[in-house]
């Protein structure tokens, strides 16, 4: 039985990603960063409150326990193209229930640059094969 709840209305450690994105960055060390609270990272961080653009997030995970075959520490995982350096790049938050406002709002803005990549191509109509 699949969860027909509205994906915005679904709680954000019940969505299920396909496949999976490793931490960090294979071709350079120390690219995957641990805050202990989502505070800590808000306020550590350019991430929250800078420019979408420079700091791409194409991917989060909420790891909670009981859910995704899950049953380690509860965190959140995002994961950021840094479109200069071009390099990738992880964060891995510690979060709570609590913090699923502030996140779900982060998440949105994120998505709106994202989307705004994206838009052009997702509204045109399907490319006739030739």
């Amino acid at each position: 039985m699949t969860d027909q709840t509205p994906l915005t209305e679904q709680r954000l450690w019940a969505i299920d990603h396909p496949y999976y994105c490793a931490e960090g960055n294979f071709f350079k060390n120390g690219q995957h960063t641990v805050f202990a609270s989502w505070q800590e990272f808000a306020d550590e961080t350019l991430f929250v409150t800078g420019d979408r653009d420079l700091n791409l997030l194409f991917r989060w995970d909420w790891r909670k326990p009981g859910f995704h075959d899950w049953d380690g520490d509860e965190y959140l995982l995002l994961f950021f193209v840094l479109q200069r350096k071009s390099f990738n790049c992880s964060q891995q938050v510690t979060v709570t229930e609590a913090d699923e406002p502030a996140v779900r709002a982060f998440l949105e803005d994120c998505a709106r640059t994202m989307r705004a990549t994206w838009e052009s191509i997702l509204d045109a109509p399907p490319a006739t094969s030739v």
